[in-house]
């Protein structure tokens, strides 16, 4: 996994993937391109609470990854 910073300063987010080449004789990660999902609001059936999806197959977050993103959130 890349570091919270790094991913921000390049626009990546938690999850992305990357591919990796052989550049120069160095290890080179190239964001992979590929479909974007479309994130909406829901209505949480069990809460009723409004929720953000990506979908069933989006990626989850650990409660790791929500803490890194939260972080830097003012």
């Amino acid at each position: 996994m890349l570091p919270g910073p790094i991913r921000r300063k390049l626009g990546l987010e938690s999850g992305d993937s990357l591919e990796a080449k052989i550049v120069d004789g160095h290890i080179a990660l190239i964001p992979a391109k590929g479909k974007s999902r479309r994130s909406r609001i829901v209505k949480d059936p069990l809460t009723g609470w409004p929720v953000l999806t990506a979908g069933p197959n989006a990626p989850r977050l650990t409660h790791k990854q929500v803490q890194e993103i939260l972080a830097d959130f003012p």
